[in-house]
């Protein structure tokens, strides 16, 4: 079971909402039971838990006087993005302030001699790229959600993209925070390395909201490659298409994105999104590069691709019709809902070392299908890194159980074999019980102690990633 938070709500929130009110006026608090709601819960299964009070600043220095005042107060703050998350991130187990960064939406400084960007925490992906589109320049991390850059950066998030770009770990420059007592710092900057003290921006990136909330990131751009193509390729069985990846890794094709669906969710995303493919285990390439470079990589890649069984290449070059392939994907989710109306879905990840990513899968998908569970698999296993999302039924503790059980079942797998329990959906409360039993009690401790020096009255995002 998941560990629980001790309970630690507000006494009384009436002068806490006072406060907040006159500093941001009535259009920018609210405790609307739809607001509340709306806030109070990520896209999973996972219940919802209701903050006192919704704030929407405009600005970092807003921010810090919302700090001051929950600390004032006493009350528990949790940012909020657009509420993508699926491991409870957002919910606020112990009420207090939701603050919600949407107004925070703007790019403040694009430095494209530098290729660097300077945006606002509420600032979204597409956001970012539809603004970004006539410089030439491109932001390539790309979880499935529209999620906000703040999000993002919080959870360590990663995408599609991630075998050739990396994660946003690897492309975020440089941050402003503020801290639980209302102060704001400044990590990072705009060269390219420093060996400059503790690498603080690092700290903050994946810290889930526990530390700080991030207002501001600094992240690293890319000129948008001069042709780019799509391929979707069937396969024999899953084993075929994942030996495909692992070839492809070792043979160091610079692949863009490889993401791989089996036939339960294939099916699923042809009926949602009104695609033709074969029903089967697939996987779905990109190359990125010069015109030469990319014909070099697809054809090096279908012939590896031979060798395992594929079937017929169907290719997209223009963009409509790639972003129709990759929004098809990222849809992935809501199609896996679709198969079960009015179902919940139980998403997991985890990632593995590249070579024991087919026994990983088969053996996972060999326990779906031993329990009886509606369970696609779907993945970023160009770098290991794959989903599961169990289609239940929350009100039937039956359902439930078998989730919970096969989720430590494949956590553990992936454990086993040298991976980790989430490549990218993070700890939330989901996986709060998993973290020990990778990283020991050791490292737990020490992360007790960061996250006590930081936030000692542990007011930011309680109940997240350990308990204190």
């Amino acid at each position: 079971m998941q560990p629980q938070p001790k309970p630690r709500r507000l006494a009384d929130a009436t002068k806490l909402i006072a406060d907040l009110t006159a500093l941001l006026g009535d259009n920018r608090v609210s405790t609307n039971p739809g607001i509340l709601d709306r806030h109070g819960h990520d896209e999973s299964y996972h219940e919802t838990h209701l903050p006192d009070v919704v704030v929407f600043p405009n600005s970092t220095e807003e921010v810090a006087q919302i700090m001051k005042l929950a600390r004032r107060h006493g009350a528990p703050v949790i940012p909020f993005g657009v509420g993508t998350s699926l491991e409870g991130h957002v919910a606020a187990l112990e009420g207090g302030v939701s603050v919600d960064m949407g107004n925070m939406n703007k790019l403040i400084e694009v430095n494209g001699d530098d290729l660097d960007v300077l945006v606002q925490a509420g600032v979204t992906r597409k956001q970012l790229n539809n603004e970004l589109r006539d410089t030439g320049l491109f932001f390539p991390i790309d979880p499935g959600a529209d999620a906000t850059i703040g999000g993002m950066t919080a959870t360590r998030a990663s995408g599609t993209n991630a075998v050739r770009y990396g994660t946003m770990r690897e492309n975020v420059l440089g941050l402003t925070v503020v801290l639980a007592d209302g102060r704001i710092i400044k990590t990072g900057g705009r060269a390219r390395k420093s060996a400059a003290g503790y690498d603080l921006t690092r700290l903050f990136v994946g810290s889930e909201g526990t530390l700080g909330l991030i207002t501001e990131i600094r992240l690293r751009l890319y000129g948008i490659p001069e042709a780019m193509a799509a391929a979707v390729a069937p396969f024999p069985t899953i084993g075929d298409a994942v030996n495909t990846v692992i070839r492809v890794i070792q043979s160091g094709i610079p692949v863009a994105r490889i993401e791989l669906l089996d036939e339960v969710q294939l099916d699923a995303v042809n009926r949602y999104s009104q695609l033709d493919y074969p029903v089967a285990p697939t996987l779905f390439f990109e190359f990125h590069g010069s015109e030469a470079g990319v014909a070099e990589q697809s054809d090096a890649v279908k012939a590896i691709a031979e060798d395992f069984g594929a079937g017929d290449f169907r290719w997209a070059t223009l963009a409509e019709e790639r972003n129709k392939l990759w929004q098809a994907r990222h849809n992935a989710y809501y199609a896996g809902l679709s198969l079960r109306p009015g179902s919940k879905g139980w998403p997991t990840d985890v990632c593995v070392p590249i070579s024991r990513l087919a026994d990983c899968i088969v053996e996972t998908k060999r326990d779906i299908e031993e329990h009886d569970l509606l369970a696609p698999i779907v993945g970023h296993v160009g770098d290991g890194n794959f989903h599961t999302c169990i289609i239940l039924d929350p009100d039937k503790p039956e359902e439930l159980r078998a989730a919970e059980d096969f989720n430590q079942r494949l956590v553990s797998r992936a454990l086993a074999m040298g991976g980790t329990c989430t490549g990218e959906h993070g700890i939330g409360t989901g996986k709060m019980a998993f973290l020990e039993q990778e990283h020991g009690a050791d490292a737990i401790g020490l992360m007790r102690l960061l996250k006590q020096a930081i936030d000692p009255e542990n007011r930011m995002n309680p109940g997240k990633i350990f308990n204190l």
